[in-house]
């Protein structure tokens, strides 16, 4: 298998950056899942959806927008009523899911080529998120699996928190190195890591 070419290019530099006087590193690193996916529910579908993507990918979501489960290589959340962001380290979720999902149910779309997805973590990284965006990040207003659709500056962000301190972002690949280099300036303050 050809490994896939990372949107962020140049501007992804391993290493140590930033101020580390603080001594409390952020990690930052692309993950490159294999599939991600995004699907929607017609209106009054929403519960078949959910119960189509759990047989898929074994994963039980909640009902309703933003909640989510992350666990081992997939995650999924929903990102709007009736419509979930579903990823996984394999490929081949998008045929899987679209044969379980039917055109009386909703619809099924690849996005695996149309987004970039970004981690950050580390016990600052809630805070770094903060810089950026007006959500609250804490762990009892974002719990683990939830998921949030916002924007930086016009720049969508869809975001997961996957860990305790840690959060999953799926950015647009057009806008992939530019918001890269804006999480390294707001995590530059407190020293991070690139992996």
């Amino acid at each position: 298998m050809v490994e896939p070419l990372s949107a962020l290019g140049s501007a992804f530099r391993p290493g140590s950056h930033g101020n580390f006087a603080h001594g409390e590193v952020v990690n930052l690193s692309e993950t490159q899942p294999g599939s991600i996916i995004q699907a929607s529910g017609w209106r009054g579908q929403e519960k078949a959806l959910i119960a189509a993507i759990g047989r898929v990918t074994g994963l039980e979501l909640p009902d309703g927008a933003g909640g989510g489960i992350a666990r081992d290589t997939k995650h999924a959340f929903g990102i709007a009523p009736g419509r979930f962001l579903v990823a996984d380290q394999s490929d081949g979720l998008a045929a899987e899911l679209a044969s379980a999902v039917d055109a009386e149910i909703g619809t099924v779309t690849d996005l695996s080529h149309a987004r970039t997805a970004l981690r950050i973590s580390g016990v600052r990284s809630e805070w770094v998120l903060s810089k950026l965006f007006a959500l609250d990040f804490s762990l009892p207003a974002f719990p683990l699996g939830a998921g949030r659709a916002t924007v930086h500056h016009d720049i969508l962000a869809q975001i997961q928190r996957t860990g305790d301190a840690q959060f999953d972002l799926y950015v647009f690949r057009s806008f992939a190195r530019s918001f890269w280099k804006v999480l390294g300036h707001a995590a530059d303050e407190m020293g991070y890591v690139v992996k």
